[in-house]
């Protein structure tokens, strides 16, 4: 009965002053809000790097050009990587004993792609080998690859990606059709599978062609950005990693290996470097969003200290009456309690819808432990900042509450 006479005291008192309580309960609701959103961006920035890494099978991995971690040698003696390079590795490719399944040797550019009167400006242009589609995972939906016939004879064909294909023929069906790249006209031969954005970038904004021909038209022969290796089994990736040290230390001429002017990545490795940066990243946001909650808390406390002044002949008139001093407590911690629960509430309610709307090219994927911790601490927020107007309007005396003007 105390309990309830105590709630119907505190819904009263909040009720006497709507905008007031409606403003501090605002407070609490963004704080929570932005808790889950922030935590929410992070987790999904983070599910979306695993993605797109995993995405390139678990046994690719790229050698790229320069110096490998403790290397001593000038950046002017590092030799970039060539294709004779990915031609060694290759070779190296005999399926009884080497670890290595297939090698492809990738340059990339940029142009701008013309169908008709449709101009379009693609993420990149990579000029690679067949081996290229199944390392990296891209499996064709219209039409079919181009071929090591394609590459030998220098053909100008192409493979788009969706996003390409969609921006410059909308609904119309690319392959067969001819598109011009820089000024090189490229006959489509085939459509990718769309394997969805990862943050900022688009894997499927992109136009795969025959290595000799991107060399001829925008690159020359030199050197390639990088060379995607595919291992026999996810369980080789080490010894094809060992095995790709070996056979490039030779024809770099490194007797050294920790000279070695060429890294090499694998997905495991990949992973867990962008994984502890995402996770850094979430924890930065979380901190951010709970500043938000803690100036909810001092929120809570500016209100309620005004309340007190304001209702001061109120608790005089009461206590006079002999309420004790414990009922007056409840009664004010009941209301700040009040407020940063239903601010809380109506936060969650927030943060969730929120989360159903992508943020700066990010969808968000809600922890639910953030849910119940952000509503937990708005809660002991409203309980630890309303105690100190509580317990002072406590232990206000009668007689000077109702001498209060």
């Amino acid at each position: 009965m105390i309990l309830w006479q105590t709630l119907r005291f505190a819904v009263g008192g909040l009720a006497a002053n709507k905008v007031r309580s409606s403003l501090t309960m605002l407070g609490v609701l963004i704080g929570v809000a932005s808790v889950i959103l922030l935590l929410a961006v992070g987790n999904g920035s983070s599910q979306a790097v695993k993605d797109s890494i995993t995405s390139l099978g678990t046994n690719s991995l790229t050698v790229s050009s320069g110096s490998a971690a403790g290397g001593s040698r000038a950046t002017s003696s590092v030799k970039k990587l060539t294709v004779a390079d990915a031609k060694a590795l290759a070779s190296d490719t005999d399926p009884g004993a080497s670890a290595i399944k297939s090698v492809a040797p990738v340059v990339t550019t940029s142009a701008t792609a013309l169908y008709g009167n449709v101009s379009y400006s693609p993420g990149s242009i990579v000029g690679t080998y067949p081996a290229y589609f199944e390392t990296a995972n891209q499996k064709v939906a219209h039409g079919e690859y181009f071929t090591d016939d394609d590459v030998l004879g220098s053909r100008k064909v192409a493979v788009l990606g969706a996003t390409t294909a969609k921006q410059l023929f909308d609904t119309e069906d690319p392959v067969g059709k001819k598109i011009v790249l820089g000024g090189t006209p490229f006959t489509v031969v085939g459509v990718l599978q769309a394997k969805g954005g990862s943050g900022f970038t688009d894997p499927d904004d992109v136009v795969v062609a025959p290595l000799p021909t991107v060399q001829n038209a925008f690159t020359g022969f030199g050197a390639v950005n990088q060379i995607l290796v595919q291992a026999s089994s996810a369980d080789t990736t080490t010894a094809a990693q060992s095995e790709i040290t070996r056979v490039l230390l030779g024809t770099h001429a490194i007797a050294d290996p920790s000279k070695a002017d060429f890294r090499i990545t694998n997905q495991a490795s990949l992973l867990t470097a962008r994984e502890s940066t995402t996770k850094t990243f979430t924890v930065l946001l979380g901190a951010v969003a709970a500043i938000s909650l803690l100036v909810g808390g001092i929120g809570i406390t500016n209100i309620m200290l005004v309340t007190v002044t304001e209702r001061t002949r109120e608790i005089g008139i009461r206590k006079a009456l002999g309420a004790p001093r414990a009922v007056i407590l409840g009664q004010f911690l009941t209301e700040s309690t009040l407020l940063s629960v239903i601010g809380a509430g109506l936060g969650v309610a927030a943060g969730i819808v929120g989360s159903h709307f992508s943020i700066v090219g990010i969808k968000p994927v809600v922890i639910p432990a953030s849910v119940l911790g952000a509503f937990g601490i708005a809660v002991a927020i409203g309980l630890f900042f309303g105690s100190y107007p509580a317990n002072r309007a406590a232990s206000l005396r009668p007689i000077d509450a109702l001498r209060h003007e």
